[in-house]
């Protein structure tokens, strides 16, 4: 059955590049906000497999590599602190701050623990009772519903040993800031799907009236992408913009309002900044106050700074589309993923670490 699957897929894969074939009449530059996109896209070489008029373009949708040096730098003071366990998403372990990352804390003899879930941080404070421990909160909307139920799981358990640094982040304020860049030129948006799950497809309707830009949500298999994409090019070739969801497997119109809601308990919408690009208003969640004794902001009194980007460094107008990895100096020079000095290079879902991983091609 697997192989008949895998038939079916290739044939449709297929179909749906000679659609593109056909269907392409102008330059048409897509721009894909979802960092699990931007590595299948790399992965499977769709890149590749476009005419040349298309162009994908990637986004800020890397939620490690959107998190500004200075609170990394918070965080990592927070390793250092005595009787504290600091917990984290493995991507996060070796992305840079502006000196040290977590794997130097953890190598100078800090407590730093890689974990898969915050549950998993809420499990380590149960056995750690004598320390503190400190779940990194990052992530968008895909994310951050599961962080708010650990956070009420601790507040049933009263549990006192631990809280979170909150770091989540919104997708559509930074959408409409980016829309509002001249030096970028977009047609098009391959929407974020994770995110897409939990908003609904209507929370990008937005992008359409406002802006006029064509919109698809698409899931995450070659088919998916490419039939997300053929949809983009007919919107931009037609002028008639719309929401168009290809993802309807697991994307509905409202979303999931159960998570929503779960989120909404603990987390409140504050003015965030992103890395590359800037203050965004809205953009970012913070502990409500009721829950402020799991909130190390308060609780532990830390915060993060504004830091300058190292010098050379291109992940600021990378996030933003504006420039691709090889145009940065640094790129598999000084900044490899064994030595990364940006966390796009480090994180899983990082452009500059895709094109490193599986190369790329630059359109004229």
């Amino acid at each position: 059955m697997k192989h008949i699957d895998e038939y079916r897929d290739r044939e449709m894969v297929q179909s749906l590049c000679r659609q593109l074939d056909k269907t392409v009449k102008q330059p048409v530059r897509i721009m894909e906000v979802c960092g699990t996109h931007t590595m299948s896209i790399f992965r499977h070489g769709i890149r590749e497999m476009l005419p040349a008029p298309v162009r994908l373009i990637s986004g800020p949708g890397c939620p490690v590599c959107v998190t500004p040096a200075g609170t990394i730098d918070a965080f990592i003071r927070l390793a250092y602190r005595d009787k504290t366990i600091v917990a984290t998403f493995g991507d996060m372990i070796r992305v840079p701050g502006s000196g040290q990352s977590l794997a130097d804390a953890r190598a100078a003899g800090c407590r730093v623990e890689m974990v898969y879930s915050p549950m998993d941080a809420l499990v380590l404070a149960q056995k750690n009772p004598d320390a503190m421990v400190v779940f990194f909160s990052i992530g968008f909307e895909t994310t951050t519903p599961t962080i708010a139920a650990t956070v009420l799981e601790a507040a049933r358990l009263e549990l006192n040993n631990f809280c979170i640094f909150p770091a989540n982040r919104i997708m559509p304020p930074p959408l409409a800031a980016l829309m509002e860049d001249p030096a970028l030129e977009v047609d098009g948006l391959l929407c974020p799907g994770h995110v897409s799950v939990i908003t609904g497809s209507e929370a990008f309707r937005f992008l359409v009236d406002d802006y006029g830009l064509a919109c698809a949500i698409g899931g995450f298999e070659p088919a998916d992408i490419l039939l997300a994409i053929l949809a983009l090019v007919g919107q931009v070739q037609t002028g008639q913009p719309d929401v168009e969801n290809c993802y309807g497997r697991a994307v509905t119109p409202a979303g999931n309002q159960r998570a929503r809601e779960i989120a909404e308990q603990v987390f409140i919408p504050v003015d965030s900044r992103w890395r590359g690009l800037g203050m965004i208003p809205v953009s970012g969640l913070a502990v409500r106050p009721e829950f402020a004794r799991f909130d190390a902001t308060v609780r532990l009194d830390i915060e993060g700074h504004e830091i300058e980007e190292p010098k050379g460094c291109l992940c600021g107008s990378i996030l933003k589309g504006i420039h691709e990895p090889p145009d940065c100096p640094l790129f598999g020079t000084r900044c490899t993923p064994a030595t990364p000095i940006g966390p796009c290079m480090v994180s899983a879902e990082g452009t500059c670490a895709a094109w490193q991983r599986y190369g790329g091609i630059l359109h004229p």
